[in-house]
């Protein structure tokens, strides 16, 4: 039962990010596009896909691995978004520098461009805190409220971002997805916040364990 379980958990993740990315794939968009371009895109759907494996690993929700395994796994996919993030906005940048000055400097006319750029920088902000975190003298409960406020922000801005784009990925899939990273990063907070909630509980409760 336990093994069937892990299956269709690892099974329902995959079609969650590789239906909308198939779908994607579909497009008939793709005829008048470049093939930097597309890159720079299936790079952004990528890294939306990976915003929701992110809480799954830190809440331990995926099966077969350990805490630890699970940890380690965090922080790898937290350097692979780093890098599609750089790869989808890197490829837009080639193909219309005046585009993303617009979008970066928040001059951009359309609506979905601050979200992603708001979401980029916290991405970004969250793998420094993560590198420089002991140079920088962060103790864990620093930098435990840093992540999660900025895991809201990157959960809030790719989310948005993403619905409000009208481009090669298909609506239905693409809102099934968003609404997986939010129920994902949602559940997870909450989560957390009673785990920790129980073992300050038991510490000063010593005689209940």
């Amino acid at each position: 039962m336990n093994r069937v379980r892990a299956t269709l958990v690892w099974a329902a993740l995959a079609a969650a990010i590789g239906v909308p990315i198939a779908a994607a794939a579909m497009s008939p968009l793709l005829n008048w596009r470049g093939p930097v371009y597309i890159v720079a895109g299936f790079a952004g759907i990528v890294a939306l896909g990976l915003v929701l494996v992110q809480p799954l690993l830190i809440g331990g929700y995926l099966p077969g691995l350990s805490a630890l395994r699970a940890r380690r796994a965090h922080r790898w996919i937290g350097g692979t978004l780093v890098i599609a993030v750089l790869i989808h906005v890197g490829g837009l940048w080639y193909t219309s520098p005046p585009d993303m000055i617009d979008a970066l400097t928040f001059t951009s006319p359309t609506p979905f461009s601050p979200w992603g750029v708001v979401a980029m920088w916290a991405i970004f902000a969250v793998a420094l805190l993560a590198v420089f975190r002991r140079r920088w003298g962060l103790g864990p409960r620093q930098w435990r409220i840093a992540h999660m406020l900025l895991a809201v922000v990157i959960v809030v801005g790719s989310v948005v971002h993403g619905i409000l784009i009208e481009g090669t990925m298909e609506l239905m899939s693409k809102a099934a997805l968003c609404a997986l990273v939010v129920a994902a990063a949602a559940t997870v907070m909450v989560d957390l916040r009673v785990w920790r909630k129980r073992a300050r509980w038991r510490e000063q409760n010593p005689a209940s364990r």
